[in-house]
């Protein structure tokens, strides 16, 4: 249930590539019921072929990316169900594209972690078309959420299950409980 004085809400699980924001997401949407979208399976070929071969996405590539994602949350906030989605939510703009397209019926889990960290991270998983040479560029894209409102910043350095027990916890806070 993700319900707050009667409104269902979207949250989505954001940070850089590494963060863990998939695993993360998931163990939180299991956690309250609810579905679970894998953001960057709804990129366009394009963006995937882009970030592949290394190239950093522009705020062009990224805006139709983002409309999907506030399409996707929409949709299921009118059939009266919450959902969780994974996307990176780099800048300001994204996370404010987001909010309008939910109807401000969203909420942020910020997984931070230190640029060490996350590239080990990446260096270690399989089957991901991110290489670890793009970290660095979403290092410098990202406006860090701190002080936006709906926002819990949670740090990854702890295991899945700790990282996910914080955010619901954090969640918890907010009213919004499984």
């Amino acid at each position: 249930m993700t319900e707050n004085n009667g409104t269902l809400h979207a949250i989505i699980v954001m940070g850089v590539s590494g963060s863990g924001k998939s695993s993360i997401g998931e163990k939180i949407a299991a956690g309250l019921g609810l579905p679970f979208v894998e953001g960057d399976a709804l990129h366009p070929a394009s963006n995937v072929e882009k970030m592949s071969k290394g190239i950093p996405l522009t705020d062009e590539d990224r805006m139709p990316w983002l409309d999907l994602i506030g399409e996707t949350m929409n949709a299921s906030l009118a059939k009266g169900e919450g959902i969780i989605v994974s996307c990176s939510a780099l800048k300001r703009i994204y996370r404010d594209r987001l909010r309008t397209a939910a109807g401000d019926n969203l909420y942020f889990v910020y997984l931070e972690g230190s640029k060490e960290l996350l590239t080990d991270r990446m260096a270690h998983r399989k089957g991901h078309f991110m290489p670890t040479s793009l970290l660095e560029s979403q290092l410098q894209t990202l406006e860090a959420p701190t002080g936006e409102k709906g926002v819990v910043t949670v740090d990854i350095d702890d295991t899945i299950e700790d990282i996910a027990a914080k955010a619901l916890q954090a969640l918890a806070a907010f009213g919004i409980t499984g």
